[in-house]
């Protein structure tokens, strides 16, 4: 399915090995990892659409359906479930539906999901005309062709705090940055204080090895800073460099997972970043054009816009806390049907499992 801006293959639980090491080393084959052109799975030589959901019934008396998020890491056998992705989680509610986890209502139905990577919550509404998913509609993202079905996604308060190193700012290697946590751990930094200007394309920032080198180095301490520990080999926080808008938005966005350049922005990623924004004296707040006065902040990334409502509550003398998020999204089924991944006796090893017991389903 593709969910959002991203593209990736979701599961039922039931489908996989239950224990982690075995069905991470099943989906290294499943999407053809470790291999920059990922050639013999069906993973797309990319981050964005190199992704998995897990999706079974909750247990929990808040949700309906449990959502794992698994980054199978493109060029190296690891796959993470240190983050959640907000893009997939578009498509969650649709497959839950079609997967009959969740009945579908006659004209819309609404999937309370729970986020097992992190333990947040989210609900999905999206149409279903008649009791079936209905994927057309004219709803348009920026970084996807045409429209499709609006899903609308709302995120009640996240139980982390909002200002993870109890600070509006912190200082990295002589760099101001504001962390925020949203949903996303995300480390907000002026591009300028990175001597770049915060326009040029993905392509040209990968392309700047000391750049490279100056935001693992903010990455690492970042992490440490924000209770995360040690994310040398995780793909959070996610670190995203602030410029003043150029078409209209509230600021224009370059963000990186860790060091890949997004071509677009992830979901949850922006809703941390149009929180941070509306802090008073963040990295960013100065530079942003944020109405105080209006819920909506539009995120440019390097392929369009991506909206988000974000409201906060600030105590007096109390750090500020998010009050509502929510972002209209769009998916789409793209295939449904078997996978028949390599053999398991030719594929690499994940690095988190020294042996390998098989992974047949």
């Amino acid at each position: 399915m593709r969910g959002g801006t991203s593209k990736g293959a979701y599961f039922l639980a039931d489908d996989l090995p239950a224990e982690p090491a075995l069905r991470d080393a099943l989906l290294l084959r499943v999407m053809g990892s470790p291999d920059e052109r990922q050639i013999d799975g069906l993973g797309g030589a990319h981050p964005l659409t190199s992704k998995v959901a897990v999706v079974s019934p909750s247990a929990d008396p808040q949700a309906d359906v449990d959502y794992l998020f698994l980054q199978v890491v493109v060029d190296r056998p690891e796959v993470s479930d240190r983050q959640n992705c907000g893009n997939l989680l578009a498509g969650i509610g649709p497959f839950a539906v079609e997967r009959g986890l969740v009945p579908a209502g006659q004209e819309h139905t609404s999937v309370r999901i729970r986020m097992v990577n992190s333990g947040d919550y989210a609900t999905a509404t999206f149409p279903t005309p008649g009791g079936r998913v209905d994927y057309t509609g004219d709803a348009e993202i920026s970084g996807v062709p045409g429209t499709a079905a609006a899903v609308v996604i709302e995120f009640p308060p996240s139980v982390n705090p909002l200002l993870p190193t109890g600070r509006v700012r912190d200082e990295i290697q002589g760099v101001p940055v504001t962390c925020v946590d949203n949903g996303m751990p995300t480390v907000l930094i002026a591009a300028s204080s990175l001597k770049v200007t915060g326009y040029e394309s993905p392509e040209e920032l990968e392309k700047d090895g000391a750049l490279a080198d100056r935001l693992r180095e903010i990455r690492l301490e970042a992490g440490r800073l924000m209770g995360l520990g040690d994310v040398s080999g995780t793909t959070v926080p996610k670190l995203t460099l602030l410029a003043p808008p150029r078409d209209g938005g509230a600021v224009t966005t370059r963000t990186f997972i860790p060091i890949r350049c997004h071509t677009s922005i992830g979901v949850l990623g922006a809703a941390s970043v149009a929180a941070g924004l509306r802090i008073e004296g963040s990295v960013g707040a100065d530079l942003a054009r944020v109405d105080p006065g209006e819920d909506r902040v539009r995120i440019e990334h390097p392929t369009g816009f991506l909206d988000i409502e974000s409201s906060l509550t600030a105590p007096p003398g109390e750090l500020p806390t998010a009050r509502r998020t929510a972002v209209v999204r769009t998916a789409r089924k793209i295939f449904d049907g078997t996978v028949f991944p390599r053999s398991a006796d030719t594929a690499p090893l994940p690095t988190n499992d020294p042996q390998d017991q098989g992974g047949q389903r």
